[in-house]
């Protein structure tokens, strides 16, 4: 069977998983920027931010993006020439993390975790006694860990703690100000069911107090975006770029359906599908990659089959299911598969459907 692309279920990394109200709302007619309509769905859609963030952070607001812009923004925003940044890497973004603070001129202290397990805290804090930032992913993308921030959160000291939450934002529980959390960015196209392109970006006053005044990057420079979000961030509404109004009007629209949901419930599905996949998997024989106890309910990894042609389940897979899951990161490419459980997918029927569909492309691919 062929399908459409438009009608496909994709799991696992990608374009995913659109709530059905985030989808309609990019047919909706398209406003301008600076229209009073427009202003009032970009200030709704940062008031709901702060709540998925768990922040009252007045400069929350979506980054004209993807979640890599909101990596850079994170990094520029925050460390220069000479400045330290303590960086936690147990899989490919954190590695990326650690590529854009050497850019950004900072000095870069790795500290390296085997990949599939969460990093330790105390190891991460110990790893310099003065950093300008220390930076964490919560839900690690290649691995699917999850890892405790708040601990971290709580052995900063005076360190900038930075938080990569692409894949936890909207489906696990994520306490930014309780955490401790000066700098955050995510991901739309994940557990918040909307289309990539934006990111979810917040900052503390603590931090934008300490920010870089002159960042590499005119466009991610988070001093001028203050006034893109206007009066919520204490400054005068000032234009800045031209906003990607249809991207927020859905960002919008996808945000209004996880929260009349509410955020407990939400997380609570994400959650009860996680497991019964993950159940699913290791009672067909199959071993789960990451550390038990660390592993996301939103993304799950297993270890391919002895003998079974990744590429070819994951071909048959989309052939014949219209199903998408994605491969392995770096040296786990060809043997571990990721499969996402998120947004609108956070459901018992999907959980069926990927373990029959995944038993019969074993057999037969």
């Amino acid at each position: 069977m062929t399908a459409s692309l438009t009608y496909r279920h994709l799991f696992g990394p990608g374009p995913s998983n659109c709530y059905p109200e985030a989808i309609s709302a990019l047919g909706n007619p398209v406003l301008g920027h600076l229209d009073p309509l427009f202003i009032e769905i970009l200030d709704r859609t940062c008031e709901s931010l702060r709540q998925v963030w768990g922040t009252k952070n007045a400069r929350t607001l979506p980054l004209s993006g993807t979640g890599s812009a909101g990596m850079e923004a994170a990094f520029v925003n925050t460390v220069g020439a000479g400045d330290v940044a303590v960086v936690a890497v147990n899989g490919q973004f954190g590695e990326r993390m650690c590529e854009i603070a050497r850019r950004a001129g900072a000095e870069v202290v790795r500290v390296d975790h085997e990949w599939g397990q969460p990093i330790d805290p105390e190891r991460v804090a110990a790893a310099h006694p003065a950093p300008k930032v220390i930076a964490a992913v919560h839900a690690e993308t290649s691995t699917g860990v999850r890892s405790d921030i708040a601990a971290l959160g709580q052995l900063k000291g005076d360190a900038l703690l930075l938080t990569d939450a692409v894949t936890s934002i909207g489906g696990l529980e994520l306490l930014a100000d309780d955490w401790g959390i000066d700098v955050g960015y995510a991901g739309t196209q994940k557990c918040l069911g909307v289309a990539p392109g934006l990111s979810p970006f917040t900052i503390s006053d603590a931090a934008f107090e300490r920010r870089i005044k002159d960042p590499q990057s005119w466009y991610l420079d988070i001093g001028l975006l203050g006034g893109y979000v206007g009066a919520a961030s204490g400054s005068k509404r000032t234009y800045h770029h031209t906003a990607p109004v249809t991207m927020i009007a859905s960002l919008d629209a996808g945000l209004s359906r996880v929260l009349d949901e509410g955020l407990d419930a939400v997380q609570s599905r994400h959650a009860a599908a996680g497991l019964a996949l993950q159940e699913g998997l290791q009672e067909m024989g199959l071993e789960l990659f990451a550390a038990e106890g660390s592993r996301l309910p939103s993304l799950t990894t297993v270890r391919v089959p002895s003998g079974v042609d990744s590429a070819a389940v994951r071909a048959y897979l989309l052939e014949h299911f219209s199903l998408e899951i994605g491969a392995g990161s770096g040296q786990f490419a060809s043997t571990v598969w990721r499969i996402g459980m998120m947004g609108p997918n956070a459901n018992p029927g999907s959980v069926v459907l990927v373990l029959g569909a995944l038993k019969e492309a074993i057999a037969k691919a």
